[in-house]
């Protein structure tokens, strides 16, 4: 059985900021390095392609292509990262929602793994203990885009 293929996580967070200001800190992957305590930078390779640097806490470095899967100002961003084999290894997805109050934004992040590869073990126990990494990282990248401290 393949438990990691479809393993996801997702997080929900209200930011103060307006959506169009968050559409365009979730879109800037080249900045992503500033925020993010695994994704180290990205650079465009294309309007729709950019090249992401990773860095994982084991000391692990990796350098992975992602496109872009789905892009509607100023409501969805998605991107796959792509293994060696040109598949989707992971799915990555921004979904922002004008907040209750004004001025504010419900930025919904999501992952889903798979069906390629990533370098993440096939049993249980290591793919729960990324998706618990990656829900921590995952809202500290978003709390740091804003300028908030956790």
């Amino acid at each position: 059985m393949d438990v990691k293929t479809g393993a996801e996580v997702t997080v929900t967070v209200v930011v103060p900021l307006p959506r169009e200001k968050m559409w365009e800190l979730v879109t800037a992957v080249d900045r992503i390095g500033e925020w993010s305590p695994e994704t180290v930078g990205a650079t465009w390779d294309g309007p729709r392609r950019f090249i992401g640097r990773n860095r994982f806490q084991d000391g692990f470095e990796s350098t992975v292509t992602c496109v872009i899967t789905e892009s509607a100002a100023p409501r969805v961003f998605a991107w796959d990262v792509l293994d060696d084999a040109g598949q989707a290894g992971s799915h990555w997805r921004y979904e922002l929602h004008d907040g209750a109050e004004p001025g504010t934004t419900v930025v919904r992040h999501s992952f889903v793994h798979g069906p390629g590869q990533t370098g993440v073990p096939a049993d249980t126990g290591s793919v729960n203990e990324r998706l618990v990494t990656l829900c921590a990282n995952m809202t500290t990248t978003i709390t740091a885009m804003t300028g908030q401290s956790r």
